[in-house]
């Protein structure tokens, strides 16, 4: 949903915001570690579905969150969390989601970045189910070995602003042509973030491919994406060049129907006239 015009803000989401997100679980994302996860896992923030309202739902630590939500800090330091990319390759931007995060977002945060060596992660444990939790001694151990605290820092220490309760998006432009396979999100020092995405273009290293294997090569995951499209009402063209397998009727690009359209007796299909037809580039 885009902002609404005001002073100081954009009239519209920025041009990044079309690309893919590298960190959505759609693509593979996964989170790697988290600092706490007591009100809501840091899993919900690759969700590819937006955040949700949940008024009247509890659960056994307290209101439901659609989001990352820690404690509130007893002790020096601050809430963070490692996300793998699923698609790999340069990031053009950030969007921070608080919505629906009015009261207990997380009031300032930085975001940094890495490209580690595939098959050179240290065994982090896996992190399964969670919620009421906060990482144990050998998760903290073990993702100590990353030294995510010295990773490139793209986006520095910022302070969030919230705007309409469902609609609260804090973007954040990135100016690097560098490949990243990793991100850790700080929050400073606790709170909630509803989403983070990671808007990009995926980079293959094509020295190293087999000339002879066939490859898609408009896939997300090599670098394709879509650069402009007449309508994406129910579901952006990018979709249609997305990791694995489609899940549903949902995973595709799907146009809003056009009033003007006509039917084609002769073909048994219908027919835009002319100037009417959906396209994507």
């Amino acid at each position: 949903m885009a902002d609404l015009p005001r002073e100081g803000k954009l009239a519209r989401s920025p041009d990044f915001t079309q690309l893919i997100d590298m960190a959505s679980e759609s693509v593979g994302g996964k989170i790697l570690f988290a600092t706490d996860d007591f009100f809501a896992p840091a899993e919900n923030l690759i969700k590819s579905d937006s955040p949700r309202r949940g008024d009247d739902e509890y659960t056994e630590f307290g209101k439901w969150a659609d989001g990352w939500e820690t404690r509130r800090r007893r002790a020096p330091g601050h809430d963070w969390c490692v996300i793998k990319l699923g698609v790999q390759g340069t990031i053009r931007g950030f969007d921070v989601d608080i919505s629906y995060f009015p009261g207990d977002y997380a009031p300032r945060i930085s975001i940094q970045a890495a490209n580690l060596e595939e098959g050179k992660e240290p065994e982090i444990p896996q992190r399964g189910v969670r919620m009421g939790v906060a990482a144990t001694p050998e998760e903290l151990e073990a993702v100590a070995e990353l030294r995510s605290s010295d990773w490139d820092l793209l986006v520095p220490m910022t302070e969030l602003k919230p705007e309409k309760p469902a609609s609260s998006h804090n973007y954040f432009p990135v100016n690097s042509q560098q490949k990243w396979t990793h991100v850790r999100l700080n929050m400073f020092p606790d709170g909630g973030i509803a989403r983070l995405r990671v808007y990009g273009v995926g980079h293959k290293d094509w020295t190293a491919a087999d000339p002879k294997e066939p490859l898609d090569l408009v896939a997300m995951a090599y670098g394709g994406a879509c650069v402009g499209f007449s309508n994406a009402h129910f579901g952006h063209p990018n979709k249609m060049i997305g990791v694995g397998p489609p899940r549903s009727a949902a995973d595709g690009w799907e146009t809003a129907r056009r009033p003007d359209r006509t039917w084609s007796p002769t073909r048994g299909s219908p027919s835009a006239r002319t100037g009417a037809s959906a396209a994507c580039a």
